[in-house]
């Protein structure tokens, strides 16, 4: 009977053991799959990292898996974005600072372009491709060109001459990153340079109105000429 017993005591301990072993498997299984589980939205991919080392492999929107603890994943944008750069400092030729207060930045990256400029760039690309590009590139426009011409003549112009110039070095650095529009505000000028545009912008409207005063009146006047000349007649 104590044989019975004894035997008793040793199997249900073996299956609590046994019991214990598959919640402590079922436990872990349950945290790997929550580790290794992961979703990428739509308009993005995947790429993903192993030792720091960047994997040619990326994932597209959807549910994935993959190596917990080795591998980590970050999502990258394939869609149409715009990057705001903000205070672009300008130097003019003549030496005067002024500054872009946003300058927006449309572009996209190509799909099959990810794996090349991540690697190259880091998933960040964009700080070195688009923001210290912007900036470099509006200097360089400024520092050839004076206040006036790029606060009045060729504002204009300067989102496309940056659109042009970006988009040239872009296609050989980092060919798959098109921009298809950048857009500049305004640039704030020093408050004297200011006021002092506002002053020179009053006096071409009060001087073109006083022109086209004199126009009209010099059109009267002719009136006046050709009626009295008929009245004579």
């Amino acid at each position: 009977m104590q044989d019975t017993e004894y035997l008793y005591r040793i199997l249900k301990r073996k299956k609590m053991s046994r019991n214990v072993t598959a919640a402590t498997i079922l436990v872990v299984c349950g945290i790997l799959l929550q580790l290794s589980l992961h979703r990428i939205e739509e308009g993005h991919v995947g790429v993903y990292y192993r030792g720091g080392a960047l994997l040619r492999s990326i994932s597209y929107p959807g549910y994935h898996l993959m190596f917990p603890v080795l591998t980590s994943v970050r999502s990258v944008q394939v869609t149409m974005q715009t990057d705001k750069v903000t205070n672009v400092p300008c130097g003019t030729s003549g030496g005067v600072i002024i500054y872009f207060e946003r300058i927006e930045v449309v572009n996209i990256l190509d799909v099959n372009r990810v794996y090349d400029v991540v690697k190259n760039y880091t998933v960040d690309y964009d700080k070195t491709l688009i923001f210290n590009k912007v900036h470099h590139e509006v200097n360089q426009f400024c520092s050839v060109h004076s206040l006036q011409e790029v606060y009045i003549d060729l504002f204009d112009q300067i989102d496309e001459s940056l659109k042009t110039t970006l988009q040239s070095e872009l296609n050989t650095i980092a060919p798959g990153l098109n921009v298809h529009a950048i857009r500049v505000t305004k640039p704030k000028i020093p408050e004297t340079i200011r006021q002092n545009y506002e002053q020179m912008e009053a006096e071409k409207t009060k001087l073109l109105i006083a022109e086209q005063h004199q126009k009209l009146v010099e059109k009267e006047a002719e009136t006046e000429r050709k009626r009295a000349i008929i009245g004579e007649l």
